[in-house]
């Protein structure tokens, strides 16, 4: 199972990279604070998984709720002059960082 998802992330990787940039560089700032929510999910998602707490309903609704959220706080900060973006950054990057150490403690004792 797990080579089948390396090998699936793997080639849309290859396919990411091989097809032009059509995002306008306005959008960049969104997109990157919508990304880092939506890893922050997966993470959490695989956390779940491995905790065996894991259901699709809240994985699916946190992942695109958070994606938004995140988002929409960059975009409103652009509105209003201020950097919101930041704490969207340090709050998604402390998260995926302390799943992915749960994460490698689970495997480091699995294996």
């Amino acid at each position: 199972m797990w080579l089948l998802i390396v090998f699936c992330l793997f080639i849309g990787l290859a396919i990411g990279f091989q097809m032009p940039v059509l995002l306008p560089m306005v959008l960049a700032k969104y997109m990157s604070i919508a990304i880092l929510a939506a890893l922050d999910s997966v993470f959490g998602g695989i956390r779940a998984y491995m905790d065996d707490g894991f259901d699709n309903t809240i994985f699916i609704s946190g992942f695109f709720v958070n994606t938004l959220l995140a988002a929409g706080l960059a975009y409103i900060g652009d509105k209003l002059g201020a950097e919101l973006y930041l704490a969207a950054v340090v709050v998604f990057g402390a998260r995926i960082f302390q799943n992915l150490a749960i994460i490698r403690r689970y495997l480091v004792k699995k294996y």
